[in-house]
């Protein structure tokens, strides 16, 4: 069976995945040239940022940063050796670990924001006005909350 996908739709997510991509690759550049790690490392970090007590459950990272529990393996690792998170222990289960964003951990994210928010600026919101901002953001914003996974207690 076939699903049911209007033109204009298909045409909207032609125009989207695209731009997204070469959006992404082109601010990946620009932290490349500054000597700066990648955006999978700022939004880990951004997350635990944002986190209560700035720390989260391997899970809950992995999660709200998008990545795989062996995405999320690695990328912990580099963090850890490069002191911008600490690994610890639940204190009421010792067997979930959890990810501590570090005061270095802060420092990166402040390093990093500069290069990202010009990107933004000058990639995507450069291109539209006031007014398609609101659009863009409601539209997907529809999208992200239709997909957003069922997170409940004890999900590990």
């Amino acid at each position: 069976m076939k699903p049911n996908l209007p033109e204009g739709h298909l045409h909207a997510w032609r125009q989207y995945y695209p731009s997204f991509w070469r959006i992404f690759a082109a601010i990946e550049a620009d932290l490349a040239a500054a000597g700066l790690p990648s955006l999978s490392w700022y939004d880990a970090l951004y997350e635990l940022y944002l986190a209560p007590g700035r720390h989260l459950r391997m899970n809950e990272l992995a999660r709200s940063a998008l990545l795989s529990r062996s995405g999320l393996t690695r990328l912990v690792d580099k963090l850890e050796k490069e002191k911008l998170i600490e690994r610890r222990a639940c204190p009421s289960d010792g067997r979930v670990q959890h990810a501590q964003l570090t005061d270095k951990g802060v420092e990166m994210l402040r390093k990093i924001w500069p290069v990202y928010r010009a990107g933004i600026a000058k990639y995507f919101a450069a291109h539209l006005t006031d007014t398609d901002a609101v659009h863009v953001e409601k539209a997907l914003g529809k999208v992200a909350a239709a997909l957003e996974p069922a997170a409940g207690p004890g999900h590990d």
